[in-house]
């Protein structure tokens, strides 16, 4: 594959953003001869590390500012996946007509052959990648994850050997500027509102996970959720093979409720007590997962490639901060879903509680009312312990519906709390359905306190 010409040579491309993504994109740039210029607006330890990395490469960078007037002279300016796109180093480059793309969209220009799998959706795409890639390893074949899961696409295009079939988690940030996104197969695990922090609207959300079908033809190949009707609405009229999943009725891949198995392509696949995963919505993941496997490749779809996607089921473990089982103590579960930074996703685990729940709610507010969790804390919460910014207006929502205590800012006093409240029988859950900011790095830095508070009295 010969990449094409991404900017004039004699011109500079600015990239936004030095996270791992942002470090990647530059280096692949300056590898294949192009003039950079890298800015990030926070200063830590970690984007200094990474400037000192890219200065070394004769890249110019900037920490704690971004030179609007450097980025009006660029040709290119390429966004990382965590900076959204009312970022004010693109909104400026949009207004001076400087085209944006993303971290994707350029590594797309320079993988060899590239048959991507790509994977969005509220909730389940990161477990959902993950599955989707160990179900290929378990069936020999040669896979990668990347994009939001882990390993940035451009690390993947900087290798001199390149997988054949790349996995890959696509925010709708990502979504948002990459146009020549074009994947072997498309999955779409569910859609509700979220973001709203960072988007003026649920539509304006939405249409950017759509993006995904932008370049659908007859050959494509779809994967979305039979029970979803935000998805089934969004699809109705792409082009293309569509598979549906779905927990409630017959589908290309389904749970059956009589038997108790996951039927993939008319034909049992697993029983459901053989799937390590906790909650319903894990079940709907690793059906997507197995869907997207099978129509990936009719290799796939064989009896032999059938039991060892089984097989590779039965060996998948969760994911650390998604539902994640940090131990039982005392005769408490202990379950750490930090990553549920929505109140979609924390619905869902509620949902799938099977203990009476002490839950743990709180962060920095993302614009959607705690009220949406009602149904769902109705019979599975016994406490829900408020706590951090959006304390009082989780308090405020939900007060009328379950017993809640308002904390504060402290996490020891938050788990000291859970621990009090919980009795042998019972769980407390971690999700908290909001962002991490106002007490934390990030969701991991936040669940990684919770697990270690969790057991450390164990």
């Amino acid at each position: 594959m010969t990449p094409r010409e991404l900017a004039p040579r004699e011109s500079e491309i600015a990239v936004i953003g030095l996270a791992r993504s942002g470090r990647a994109v530059a280096t692949l740039l300056r590898k294949h001869g192009y003039k950079v210029y890298a800015s990030d607006i926070a200063s830590s330890p970690d984007t200094g590390l990474a400037a000192e990395q890219l200065r070394a490469l004769s890249v110019a960078v900037d920490i704690g500012v971004h030179d609007l007037e450097r980025i009006a002279r660029s040709a290119l300016v390429v966004t990382s996946p965590g900076v959204p796109p009312t970022a004010k180093p693109l909104a400026f480059a949009r207004e001076k007509g400087i085209p944006v793309a993303s971290e994707v969209e350029i590594a797309l220009n320079f993988l060899e052959a590239p048959c991507v799998i790509a994977t969005t959706g509220t909730n389940g795409k990161t477990t959902t990648t993950a599955l989707i890639a160990h179900l290929l390893r378990g069936l020999d074949r040669n896979a990668v994850e990347a994009g939001n899961i882990g390993t940035p696409l451009s690390e993947i295009a900087l290798r001199a050997q390149q997988p054949k079939r790349i996995w890959s988690e696509v925010s709708s940030f990502q979504l948002h500027d990459t146009p020549s996104l074009k994947p072997l197969v498309g999955v779409l695990t569910n859609l509700s509102p979220d973001h709203l922090d960072r988007y003026a609207s649920v539509q304006e959300y939405y249409a950017d996970k759509a993006r995904l079908f932008a370049n659908a033809d007859g050959e494509s190949a779809w994967v979305v959720n039979g029970d979803d009707k935000t998805v089934m609405q969004m699809v109705s009229d792409v082009a293309g093979h569509k598979y549906t999943f779905s927990l409630v009725e017959e589908s290309d891949a389904f749970l059956d409720s009589r038997s108790g198995e996951l039927v993939l392509l008319g034909a049992p696949l697993i029983s459901r007590k053989d799937l390590p995963l906790l909650g319903a919505h894990n079940v709907a993941n690793a059906l997507a997962a197995s869907l997207a496997v099978a129509a990936a490749d009719r290799e796939h779809q064989t009896p032999k490639s059938r039991k060892g996607i089984a097989k590779a089921l039965e060996t998948f473990r969760s994911l650390p901060h998604r539902l994640e089982l940090v131990g039982e103590f005392h005769g408490v579960q202990w379950i750490n879903d930090s990553k549920a930074t929505n109140i979609s996703s924390a619905a869902v685990a509620i949902d799938g509680m099977e203990r009476p729940t002490v839950l743990l709610l709180g962060g920095r507010h993302k614009g959607e009312a705690y009220t949406a969790l009602a149904e769902p804390i109705r019979g599975k919460v016994k406490r829900v312990i408020a706590y951090g910014e959006a304390a009082s207006i989780i308090a405020r929502d939900l007060r009328p519906i379950v017993d809640v205590l308002r904390l504060g800012a402290d996490f020891n006093e938050v788990m000291q709390a859970a621990r009090a409240a919980a009795k042998p029988g019972d769980a407390v859950l971690l999700s908290p359905a909001c962002s991490s900011y106002d007490m934390f790095a990030n969701y991991e830095d936040r669940g990684e306190r919770f697990r270690a508070l969790a057991t450390q009295e164990a």
